[in-house]
């Protein structure tokens, strides 16, 4: 990156953090959406009505993100993935999930400089998206390790399955959800596994805070509900009569995400799971030989 292209994301960067600490006093200051209408009108999902679910076909382009990839099979971007504007899935997103627009436009900016596209004028494929320690990155809550399976939209079935089975809580309405402190103790997990059966394991700081973010999304947009959160992960699709759990005007911000991110990130054990880690490396070796 050179200096000016350095200093022009800085400048973009602090409008769109400025951005979002308004839109974040913003939500202090107005009525919640009513249950039953966050999704915008005229828009998919409106009334909990999602368009028909189609699972991928041969040829079609699917990424890491479960969320993205439920989007596509409902048709809400491209079916088959591909050639997807940056421009408007800021705004699908932004509608499907009721996240803030500071946000939503945050996150497809940074995939376009991660792909080295423009954020107006390109494009790109779901599968773009798997580019290794760009965004996607090892000891994820949903996949293997790149290492282990280069193709990082095949979902593992038995980290969600466990994970999903973590639930500590119950909702007001006596639904099973996963806390901030499941998510904590099943990412330490992860973590110490993958660091251990994974030759090639990394994990950046940046990559961290990016797996809590995930983590954190699944615990404000779907609540932490359990049966919401397998039928999005595990079918990578959206359930009918659902719609975002964020019912804030201005939708959820990055200052409040960062929130339940680092609540998530700081109550990470790795350590504590270091035995376990221990015997996986041990399984793992015993099949390889």
């Amino acid at each position: 990156m050179g200096f000016f292209s350095g200093v022009s994301h800085f400048v973009v960067d602090s409008g769109i953090m400025s951005w979002d600490v308004l839109l974040t006093l913003l939500n202090l200051m107005r009525r919640k959406r009513k249950v039953g209408h966050v999704t915008p009108e005229g828009h998919p999902g409106y009334g909990g009505s999602w368009p028909e679910f189609r699972p991928p076909k041969e040829g079609d382009s699917r990424c890491a993100c479960p969320a993205l990839n439920a989007m596509a099979n409902h048709g809400i971007i491209s079916r088959n993935g591909r050639e997807i504007s940056f421009v408007e899935l800021n705004h699908h997103i932004r509608a499907t999930f009721n996240f803030s627009a500071s946000f939503c436009t945050y996150t497809p900016l940074y995939a376009s400089r991660m792909l080295k596209k423009s954020y107006t004028k390109d494009t790109f494929d779901l599968e773009d998206l798997n580019l290794h320690n760009g965004i996607e990155h090892d000891a994820s809550l949903c996949r293997l390790d790149t290492a282990l399976q280069p193709d990082q939209s095949v979902k593992h079935v038995p980290f969600l399955e466990e994970m999903l089975a973590l639930s500590t809580a119950k909702d007001k309405h006596g639904n099973a959800i996963l806390t901030t402190k499941d998510f904590s103790k099943i990412s330490g997990k992860r973590r110490a596994v993958a660091r251990a059966v994974n030759k090639e394991f990394s994990l950046a700081l940046s990559h961290k805070i990016f797996a809590s973010t995930n983590a954190a999304i699944l615990l404000t947009i779907f609540g932490g509900r359990v049966d919401d959160m397998r039928t999005v992960l595990i079918e990578e699709r959206l359930p009918e009569g659902w719609e975002s759990r964020i019912r804030q005007p201005h939708g959820l911000t990055l200052l409040n995400c960062n929130k339940t991110t680092f609540a998530v990130e700081f109550g990470i054990r790795e350590k504590d799971w270091a035995e376990v880690a221990q015997e996986e490396a041990k399984g793992k070796s015993a099949v390889t030989v």
